[in-house]
């Protein structure tokens, strides 16, 4: 059984080490003539000198073999692009996937290997290097969602002439979720009282309607600057594909729409925020590195907690389950499809349209 890697080690390519305030690479027994005949290759003093490095090394060598080092190029070249939060995500499916099939040949790779993976990973255990709870078959599929794209983009780099695995596998699928808020629910929800003109009830039950409104994601309304409003609009980039199809959405000006915005405004603890939705020191809720929104779900939650409590509403939903009504309530797909600034209406069509269809009986 391998050592645990060390915690400055963990999250990066396979052979890295960290020593003497730099970065190393152990080059495998047998590979030393790809790395000018060192076993210990420096790749740099900083991780984006060491970055490079190996990134230049592995394209001017085109070296890669095993899915291991199929990965490694994964992480180095397609992942930094994704949103923070599915970096996170993708990296440790990553060390997952490259402790079970990193030493193996790209080629054959049969197709009952994912099988075998996914019902192994679908138990879960207690990991020993972090001591948390991994696994799960949720997790079995977002690793293996993970190693699909790699092998995809395996074909694209010419590593392989064919994925050997898409379009060969049926996973049993997750059940999607149907919660449907009713237009009952939202009333009761922006009925609920608050004791203060601004604060988190008032904010919450803003950002309700600007949601319901809008059908924006989170990370997009809690980003938003009212200075950057136009007189056509509200103007959005979806942050989640900035970095890919950096379309743009306008959501153009209704009396509704002013009313949320005015609304939000009023709301805010901190009047001269750049921000529509701030913290109590007028900070975005969106921090860190990881982009996370820690203050605001808990406020969400709160919220939620004092709806069931104190309203006619019994069952639980989520914020996002919000974007889902919108797309719901929406006339047609393709107006849902827009709201939601989904590039396709088939993503809009099966996770997001969740009413009942209704139909006439024939007679």
């Amino acid at each position: 059984m391998s050592k645990p890697r060390k915690a400055e080690n963990r999250g990066l390519p396979a052979r890295w080490q960290f020593r003497h305030g730099a970065w190393y690479y152990r080059v495998p027994p047998g590979r030393e003539d790809l790395w000018d005949g060192k076993t210990q290759f420096l790749l740099g003093r900083t991780l984006p000198e060491a970055y490079r490095a190996y990134a230049e090394r592995l394209g001017s060598a085109n070296t890669v073999r095993t899915i291991g080092e199929l990965l490694d190029r994964y992480l180095l070249e397609v992942v930094p692009v994704k949103a923070p939060s599915t970096q996170e995500t993708n990296r440790l499916a990553i060390r997952c996937l490259r402790g079970v099939f990193g030493e193996r040949p790209l080629s054959p790779f049969p197709p009952v290997l994912v099988y075998q993976y996914v019902d192994k990973r679908s138990k879960k255990h207690r990991d020993a290097e972090t001591g948390k709870v991994t696994g799960g078959r949720v997790a079995a599929h977002r690793e293996i969602e993970v190693l699909s794209h790699a092998y995809t983009k395996a074909v694209q780099w010419g590593y392989i002439d064919r994925h050997p695995f898409k379009g060969e596998v049926r996973l049993e699928g997750e059940r999607a979720r149907n919660r449907y808020v009713e237009d009952w629910e939202i009333v009761e929800c922006l009925s609920l009282p608050s004791k203060r003109k601004k604060g988190s009830v008032r904010a919450i039950q803003a950002y309700l309607r600007l949601k319901l409104l809008t059908g924006m994601a989170r990370g997009d309304l809690l980003r938003l600057r009212p200075a950057e409003f136009t007189d056509d609009g509200i103007p959005v980039q979806r942050h989640k594909t900035a970095g890919t199809s950096g379309k743009r959405t306008v959501y153009a000006w209704t009396a509704e729409l002013r009313a949320a915005v005015s609304m939000a405004l009023e709301a805010r603890p901190v009047h001269i925020s750049p921000w529509l939705f701030c913290t109590r020191r007028g900070e975005c809720y969106i921090k860190g590195p990881k982009e996370t929104a820690n203050g605001f779900d808990s406020m969400w939650g709160r919220f939620v907690e004092r709806v069931l409590k104190e309203t006619k509403v019994k069952e639980r939903f989520h914020e996002h389950d919000m974007r889902a009504k919108v797309a719901s309530d929406a006339k047609s797909l393709e107006h849902a499809r827009a709201l939601l600034a989904h590039s396709d209406s088939r993503m809009t069509e099966r996770a997001y349209r969740r009413k009942p269809e209704r139909v006439l009986p024939l007679r």
